[in-house]
């Protein structure tokens, strides 16, 4: 065990706790506070993360204790991933023109000019069976809590906190790892609460509250003609307030690949811009180019997503030649949250499924059944 004891705050720069050639099932006890260093001299060059455990067997960070980043400083001048204003572009989704975003007003708060790679607060890379519980992450100059190449996570009843105007900041991120299960969680950030990337599979996302932030999103995807695979996503029984997206999936034009066997269930929104988002044209610049290949997604469940929007229900914009498959919708009750104000109908684009209900409002634009061509994967896509 590694005790961080209570009533007690520790300035650590930057570490690595590194395997494999260590005792297995290590306990990191965190009931104090740990800061960041916010001088320049200690992020010399520029780092991706500031805490890591890599290539362990059985590890667990565990207590009350918080983790700071300090980050305020880290995040003047810096670009969304998500730009702000992006349900602009989801109106009309193949028009990719976004307008700058102004700088954000922060405190300064560090010392010397800093490097332009912002880290991680804390980061697993190569482990087995990780678990992170009780502990708060707060203030992250990027994201929160990432996931790299682990099998068996387990995250819980733990806490992100950071402001929703502050870029990058995801709470939880999961990059090719597998079998992870996520529950009883408050994520406050200014990015995704949980981002799902390429590589995961059998990820069970439960009893989590979102916001503020951008909601939860499987991708982006498939960037630079990338291949992408991600499979088995399960995310039920969540809570969004005042998020930009509820539920999304998002690729790129060019990417390969394949998004399948995912399942949206029991969402409550409240006050959230566009509930329920496909995205195959995504772009996080001012314009990107136009590409026929895609990655492809199948399998699509949402059920019971009820509440609030602010702009649009649903958006489902869907690749030309290689149109979305399997997108079932039942038991979706989304309402503006003005009813007077005019907000924007639902949108599909090359979306094709069943409802298998009513739905408010109705969502007429699904295309019932399969695609009339639909286009035999290549080897190329397959995962």
């Amino acid at each position: 065990m590694v005790n961080v004891p209570a009533g007690f705050t520790f300035l650590v720069g930057p570490i690595s706790f590194s395997g494999p050639y260590c005792q297995a099932n290590i306990v990191f006890q965190l009931d104090g506070t740990i800061i960041a260093p916010t001088d320049s001299k200690s992020w010399v060059g520029g780092l991706l993360q500031w805490l890591e455990f890599t290539k362990l067997n059985g590890i667990t960070v565990q207590g009350k204790g918080i983790i700071d980043g300090r980050g305020s400083g880290w995040w003047q001048d810096s670009p969304f991933e998500d730009p702000i204003d992006d349900e602009i572009k989801l109106i009309i989704p193949l028009n990719n023109t976004l307008e700058d975003k102004p700088p954000l007003p922060v405190r300064n708060e560090l010392s010397g000019k800093m490097p332009s790679i912002k880290p991680t607060a804390l980061r697993f890379y190569g482990s087995f069976n990780v678990t992170v519980t009780g502990i708060t992450i707060q203030n992250s100059p990027q994201f929160h809590l990432k996931f790299d190449n682990c099998v068996g996570v387990v995250v819980h009843d733990m806490s992100v906190s950071s402001p929703g105007d502050s870029p990058n900041t995801d709470g939880i991120h999961l990059q090719n790892s597998k079998d992870v299960l996520i529950h009883s969680s408050n994520l406050a950030c200014g990015d995704d609460c949980i981002s799902i990337q390429t590589g995961c599979s059998n990820v069970y996302v439960h009893n989590v509250n979102c916001g503020p932030g951008h909601g939860i999103s499987i991708g982006s995807l498939g960037k630079d003609n990338t291949k992408a695979c991600v499979s088995n996503i399960t995310v039920r029984d969540i809570m969004m307030h005042n998020t930009m997206n509820g539920v999304r999936i998002k690729t790129w034009q060019g990417g390969s690949g394949s998004v399948q066997g995912v399942m949206f269930s029991n969402i409550q929104v409240s006050e959230v811009q566009l509930p329920i988002v496909i995205d195959q044209f995504y772009c996080d610049k001012r314009s990107c180019t136009n590409q026929t290949s895609a990655v492809a997604l199948s399998g699509i469940t949402y059920e019971r997503i009820r509440g609030t929007y602010t702009v649009k229900p649903v958006h489902f914009a869907c690749s030309d030649s290689l149109p979305c498959t399997g997108v079932t919708l039942s038991a979706i009750q989304l309402k503006p949250l003005q009813e007077h104000y005019h907000l924007y109908d639902p949108f599909c684009w090359q979306t094709f499924g069943e409802l298998t209900t009513p739905t408010v409002p109705p969502i007429g634009c699904l295309q019932i059944g399969k695609p009339p061509k639909n286009r035999v994967q290549s080897d190329h896509d397959v995962c």
